[in-house]
């Protein structure tokens, strides 16, 4: 909170941030705004809707504080940069953005919010530090009436996921995060503009691309699909390599990779699961020449954006928000993503500076490192309000109940007025 006390002009938001970021932190069950109130001890939830919709501060400035703190806690050599969207289903057509459309989330076409993220993962762990939210061409850039009930500026237009995540990425480095490399699936591999603005930038990657991608080989003489140059390897090509440690221990692959294009520095990367058979593939690109294992390295990095997504839901609520306007969805996952960054780096300056086994963990009788959930748990018991009087209980209760009845009145009036005379 020091850190980013300056960007609240008043005491008043700075508390409600304060108390909102703890209650985020807590064992609150669903982590909106009636919820963090009355975990925060508050009688009603006002204070945490105006700090998300009313109160003067800037969600972008906390943010690039919240950048600062994430490479400054878990800055090490070897940073990557990973770009990756998630989807928050959602009722109804208010929501700003929100509309139906494929979400990898539900698995399926749903009626969901879709942001871009931005993730920084290091050898000392990973953390979200950056987000946008998708504005849909055709449902909300062209509907003024639409765009004003939302609070979304007229500056923002359409932008395609890859060019939403070329802005973080360059707002990143500009700010003088320490990454050669940046790393994304198939929808941001298969954007040339976004991997041509990285090679501008000096900056290498390894993108995930499909199997029907097409590469050229021979110095550039031949293109060919992805999948057929597979086809053509010979057995020797192939080399197993450990992608990184899984929750289930190493990921073992067999790799290969071939050089595409004209230069040294331009290669098509494939990984094949050793069970299965089943190739995933990869454009990679570096300024300077990188044995495979680098590769393989970032590739496998490329998976922790899941078990962010997944820590940043499960344990401080980015995706319990009950908003609609285009504000108060950016300050929410700003300040979940901040209490997400607080977790990792306290659980990263615990963590042993060496291992006493590392490529055989299983021959060791220490405790694992501590993890966001675990140390999560100690922290919320700590700084958990006492327990609410039965006075207060009871008072809550009845406002649920205002609350529902309110809710209940507005949806049987709107559904006498559709329903037909007669």
């Amino acid at each position: 909170m020091t850190r980013i006390a300056s960007r609240f002009g008043r005491v008043e938001p700075r508390a409600s941030a304060r108390s909102y970021l703890l209650a985020l932190l807590s064992k609150a069950e669903r982590k909106n705004c009636r919820q963090l109130a009355e975990q925060a001890g508050l009688a009603r939830p006002g204070p945490m809707q105006r700090l998300l919709r009313y109160a003067r501060w800037d969600a972008d400035a906390v943010r690039d504080d919240l950048r600062a703190y994430a490479v400054e806690h878990l800055g090490a050599d070897g940073g990557v940069l990973i770009v990756d969207e998630t989807g928050f289903v959602k009722k109804g057509h208010a929501s700003a953005g929100v509309q139906r459309q494929y979400t990898g989330t539900a698995g399926r076409i749903e009626n969901a919010q879709v942001g871009v993220f931005l993730a920084y993962a290091t050898s000392r762990g990973r953390a979200l530090n950056d987000r946008r939210l998708c504005l849909p061409e055709h449902s909300w850039c062209g509907d003024p009436g639409r765009r004003d009930a939302a609070g979304i500026p007229e500056t923002v237009q359409f932008q395609t996921e890859p060019r939403l995540a070329w802005e973080m990425i360059a707002a990143a480095l500009d700010a003088g995060v320490q990454a050669r490399w940046v790393t994304g699936d198939e929808a941001y591999g298969q954007d040339p503009r976004l991997r041509a603005a990285l090679e501008a930038r000096g900056t290498g990657y390894v993108m995930a691309a499909a199997c029907s991608t097409r590469v050229r080989i021979n110095h550039g003489r031949t293109l060919i699909r992805a999948d057929t140059v597979a086809g053509r390897l010979p057995a020797t090509t192939w080399q197993r390599h450990n992608a990184g440690n899984g929750a289930k221990g190493p990921r073992h692959y067999d790799w290969a990779w071939i050089h595409t294009g004209t230069d040294e520095h331009r290669h098509l990367l494939i990984r094949r699961n050793r069970t299965t058979g089943e190739l995933a593939f990869y454009l990679c690109w570096s300024p300077t020449a990188v044995p495979l294992a680098e590769f393989v390295r970032v590739a496998g990095v490329g998976w922790s954006v899941e078990e962010c997504f997944q820590a940043a839901k499960g344990q401080v609520g980015l995706d319990h928000y009950q908003v609609r306007h285009w504000t108060s969805w950016h300050r929410h996952i700003t300040l979940a993503m901040l209490a997400l960054a607080f977790l990792t780096a306290l659980a990263a300056s615990t963590a042993p500076t060496t291992s006493a086994d590392p490529h055989h963990p299983a021959h060791s009788s220490d405790p694992i490192k501590l993890t966001v959930p675990e140390i999560r748990h100690p922290f919320s018991a700590v700084f958990t309000p006492p327990s609410l009087s039965a006075t207060r209980l009871l008072h809550w209760s009845n406002w649920r109940r205002r609350h529902q009845a309110t809710a209940r009145r507005s949806h049987y009036k709107r559904r006498s007025a559709d329903e037909p005379a007669g």
